[in-house]
């Protein structure tokens, strides 16, 4: 069975201000997070990481491998995540720490699968907090 995982995306506010952070090119992004997801093998079963900005969810990236880098207490894990940015129904999200499972029922459609037009990240998100979108 399938399982998302759903992150804040700190120090960016738009999708864009990520993919300058991250660089272009068709190599996978590494995301670094001190926990190891203990449901790997749903997660690398068609799994995605959903990202949040500024309180909505905007983005998804496809998860490719996940694995627990050093031991001890300085052991992390390293997430690969597919380069191609999947941007979905603008969802809002209250803020967390650190990661958490997203049931892919709860997930957001991806804009592609839902009809809709893309728009501007800051129009979207004003749209769903007046109740229109």
């Amino acid at each position: 069975m399938t399982v998302h995982m759903i992150r804040l995306c700190v120090g960016c506010d738009t999708i864009e201000d990520l993919v300058e952070w991250h660089g272009t090119g068709n190599r996978p992004w590494a995301l670094h997070t001190r926990m190891t997801p203990k449901r790997v093998d749903e997660l690398l079963d068609g799994g995605s990481i959903y990202r949040i900005f500024k309180g909505m969810i905007l983005c998804r990236q496809r998860l490719l491998e996940i694995r627990t880098v050093g031991e001890g207490v300085t052991s992390h894990c390293e997430i690969l995540l597919d380069p191609e940015i999947i941007r979905v129904v603008p969802t809002p999200r209250r803020a967390f720490q650190g990661w958490r499972y997203l049931d892919p029922k709860d997930a957001p459609a991806d804009l592609s699968d839902s009809g809709g037009e893309e728009i501007p990240d800051e129009l979207a998100r004003q749209l769903r907090e007046a109740g229109v979108w």
